[in-house]
């Protein structure tokens, strides 16, 4: 008996020490990025996100990612590049580095606007062991626009596989709009489902996500 409520206060210590904040916690993400187009084949894209957590008190990530795109044609683009992530891990913030390739198909059927995006990454740490990740997300723009900024809803999913024994370990699910500020300026607004998987102990997290992006494309 008192063997059982070593481990499980262990138990709670160790998850406690994992989930920095509570379940269903609520964060604001916010995203800014500006696309460069060199020529009718290529663009170069920068962006940039902060993200605050314990029910949006607290700044606790951020990241810097600057990348090159081949326009292929219209229906598959390639291209790669670096993240560099700050993010607090306990009472300070850690660095990682993650070199990606990334390819991205489009379709319009049916006037919807679909894209899927897949990436590759290689997790770069300062206080933990590398690893590989694979990430693919799918969008679709619904075939209605509204008022004169061109308000349009979309749907997405994303899913995260680690290749340490490719476990599926986080899911992002979001709802909302997009919409036109000016010609050069877009704006997105999301509501995001975010679960994630702690693979030691096999418990699923749930966070509620505002997630804001404007992009700048010139």
């Amino acid at each position: 008996m008192k063997k059982t409520i070593l481990l499980t206060g262990v138990l709670l210590l160790f998850v406690a020490k994992v989930y920095s904040y509570d379940a269903h916690d609520f964060q604001i993400w916010n995203t800014e990025v500006e696309e460069m187009k060199l020529n009718d084949s290529s663009k170069l894209v920068f962006d940039q996100e902060f993200r605050w957590g314990d029910n949006a008190s607290e700044l606790y990530y951020q990241h810097y990612d600057a990348g090159y795109v081949y326009l292929l044609n219209k229906y598959f683009n390639l291209g790669g590049g670096f993240r560099y992530v700050k993010q607090k891990t306990g009472d300070k913030f850690r660095d990682e580095s993650e070199p990606y390739i990334v390819s991205f198909l489009y379709a319009k059927p049916f006037g919807f606007d679909l894209s899927n995006r897949t990436r590759i990454e290689y997790r770069y740490f300062d206080y933990q062991k590398d690893s590989w990740r694979f990430r693919n997300k799918f969008d679709m723009k619904l075939p209605f626009k509204f008022t004169k900024f061109e308000i349009q809803p979309i749907f997405a999913d994303e899913v995260f596989f680690k290749f340490n024994g490719f476990d599926f370990n986080e899911n992002r699910f979001y709802a909302g709009f997009v919409f036109n500020l000016t010609k050069n300026i877009k704006g997105e607004i999301c509501y995001m489902l975010r679960s994630t998987k702690n693979t030691l102990i096999s418990v699923w997290t749930d966070t509620n996500v505002l997630t804001t992006k404007l992009k700048l494309s010139f």
